[in-house]
């Protein structure tokens, strides 16, 4: 019995999940955060967050948490997504834009959070995400950078205060102009 009892203890992990992030508060400053405010259905975007290091320490793992803002949603829904309320769904979440590529070497096992790992003092890392609209209406998704992925290493701007942000944005339901070119290849 005790045998087994190890076996599925090193299994799951002895050491908890914030293991290794050290604790404190680092400054961030965000020096660009761009995203069309007025898109078309099925148009290609990219929503860009720039985020430099103006103090002193180096910030562990400079991370960006991704949510629609929806006040009223009964769900929390994925990043470029919004919460249906209809009955009955499997899974109320619903694309608002495809994401065609997110910001590269970002994965992580956290939901609507990407991490460029370590940010030095004076360096800056730019979160990239290619997105595709595919619902029309007035849509808004809010940004938060984080210091690690497990809120021991805090991030703060340089006058104390979250550095989070929020885009609002309209999707016209008339579709992107394309043209066909050599070979009848769509062109954008």
């Amino acid at each position: 019995m005790g045998a087994i009892a190890l076996v599925a203890l090193s299994g799951c992990g002895a050491r908890p999940q914030d293991y290794g992030e050290p604790s404190g508060t680092y400054t961030v400053d965000v020096v660009r955060a761009a995203f069309p405010a007025e898109q078309r259905l099925a148009q290609r975007s990219q929503m860009i967050i720039t985020v430099r290091n103006p103090g002193p320490k180096t910030v562990p793992n400079v991370a960006v948490t991704v949510e629609p803002v929806q006040p009223n949603a009964r769900y929390r829904a994925l990043a470029f997504e919004e919460t249906s309320n209809q009955v009955g769904l499997a899974n109320p979440s619903r694309p608002v834009w495809i994401v065609d590529s997110g910001p590269r070497g970002g994965i992580t096992a956290y939901t609507n959070t990407w991490a460029l790992g370590r940010l030095r003092p004076g360096e800056t890392k730019t979160f990239l995400w290619r997105v595709t609209a595919v619902r029309t209406g007035v849509h808004q998704i809010k940004y938060t950078v984080a210091a690690g992925l497990n809120g021991k290493a805090k991030a703060r701007l340089p006058g104390g205060e979250l550095p989070t942000g929020s885009f609002r944005i309209n999707i016209s339901g008339t579709p992107a102009e394309g043209a066909l070119g050599p070979g009848d290849q769509p062109v954008r």
